[in-house]
């Protein structure tokens, strides 16, 4: 850099522009152009260098690419820029993850003061060690069945309470308090500040997830963070904080706001959230929407009722405009005249059929009539009994002195035989024997 004592006017400071950045004092400091000059004079100067690493960010714009390489072993970072016409020499398959080697040149922008690397060449090494990590792990939670959708917990509707994981005064606690408010006035939120990268990352997002999820008033729980490169997120896919969101009972929206790359935290989660405005409009519902869907509702419930009692009161008109129903004694007295004709056919069956037992039951009584012994006994006839109930059938079975019973039409006799005689007495003129 070439150095020159300025032209000055006695008594008055050099003007800034003319002052060399390595001469200027506090009363003849340099401009910023003049800065930035020097330092991209110096930048240009600088020759092309390979350099290894893991790409942790790919943007494609406009033709362009605009990216970050992170060192293999530290957590050193460069930003580069791959002009559209050398994008269109290099491998199409790379993306975020990829280990590379690329030939960059240190570039300066003057008019912001950004500095970056400019891309003339690169290609694959290999899977960053970080990414062949994340694989792994993504494989081994998934056999274990850590993404399945039936061990996610659904969202409460209405959430009384809502617990926030973010960073302290972040862009994304701001966000999910206005959004929430906008939707539901009164909603109600329990911020604890973790820090979202970084080594304290892990710790104490899991510290702030124990808390909210041992309070039984939370009803859900938002983990936020306003985007970042996959560098920046390692921290939410960090094994030990997938566990915990597993193991957690209260249903967790995993809210990191990406775009290209998403962290393990969004497959284990119950929810996942594009952004944290996405995560308060999905968890808390909008009071407008709901009361314009009551409103609806309503005039749906009024507009069915309606329809069903006009429908009724149809009905009931069209039944009163029936004759049975507009003159309901006809139909009894046609209902009389029947029950009349059936009662009399009934008398008259009735009837017929006691004569008919009558007369049968004369018939069966002068059949029995005959068909009985008394009434042999009433013509005379008599019947002899043994002392010991035989019936007497031969003069053989009473010999002379044998006790006997006699039985007549009327009564009982008692006689002793005297033995069998040779010829039976004449019979009595009444015609019957004794």
């Amino acid at each position: 850099m070439t150095t020159f004592q300025p032209d000055t006017v006695p008594g008055q400071p050099p003007p800034p522009d003319s002052v060399p950045p390595r001469d200027s004092t506090t009363n003849a400091p340099t401009s910023v152009a003049r800065l930035n000059d020097t330092i991209r004079g110096f930048v240009d100067r600088w020759g092309s260098v390979w350099v290894e690493g893991e790409i942790t960010s790919w943007n494609a714009r406009g033709g362009n690419v605009f990216g970050r390489m992170k060192d293999l072993a530290t957590d050193a970072t460069i930003s580069f820029r791959i002009w559209s016409s050398t994008l269109q020499r290099l491998p199409k398959d790379l993306k975020v993850g990829d280990h590379v080697i690329a030939c960059v040149k240190a570039d300066y922008f003057p008019r912001t003061g950004d500095f970056s690397f400019s891309v003339s060449a690169m290609r694959h090494v290999g899977l960053g060690d970080q990414l062949e990590k994340l694989e792994l792990l993504r494989a081994t939670l998934r056999k274990e069945g850590l993404f399945d959708a039936s061990r996610k917990q659904p969202v409460p509707f209405l959430p009384h309470l809502i617990g926030l994981i973010t960073g302290e005064n972040s862009d994304a606690e701001k966000d999910v308090h206005r959004n929430a408010e906008l939707r539901w006035p009164h909603v109600n939120i329990r911020t604890k500040h973790a820090a979202v990268q970084g080594d304290r990352c892990v710790p104490e997002t899991i510290a702030a997830l124990k808390a909210l999820d041992a309070d039984p008033d939370v009803d859900v729980i938002i983990i936020a963070r306003g985007g970042g490169d996959p560098q920046t997120l390692l921290g939410f896919s960090d094994e030990r904080l997938l566990r915990a969101v597993a193991a957690a009972s209260t249903p967790v929206v995993s809210a990191i706001g990406h775009e290209n790359d998403h962290p393990l935290l969004d497959d284990v989660a119950d929810l996942r959230a594009s952004t944290p405005t996405d995560a308060a409009k999905r968890v808390v519902p909008d009071v407008s929407e709901q009361r314009a869907l009551v409103g609806q509702l309503r005039a749906r419930l009024t507009g069915r009722f309606t329809q069903r009692i006009s429908h009724d009161i149809a009905q009931l008109e069209q039944l009163r405009s029936r004759p049975v129903l507009r003159s309901p004694e006809g139909l009894l007295t046609g209902r009389a005249q029947e029950t009349w004709v059936l009662v009399n056919r009934g008398r008259d069956i009735v009837d017929r059929r006691v004569a008919d037992s009558d007369r049968r039951t004369r018939e069966l009584r002068a059949s029995l009539r005959a068909l009985s012994p008394l009434a042999t006994l009433t013509r005379g006839y008599a019947i002899a009994h043994l002392a010991n109930g035989v019936i007497v059938r031969e003069a053989s079975q009473a010999p002379a002195g044998a006790g006997l019973l006699v039985t007549l039409a009327e009564g009982t006799i008692a006689a002793r035989s005297e033995g069998e005689v040779a010829e039976p007495p004449a019979a009595s003129t009444s015609g019957g024997p004794n």
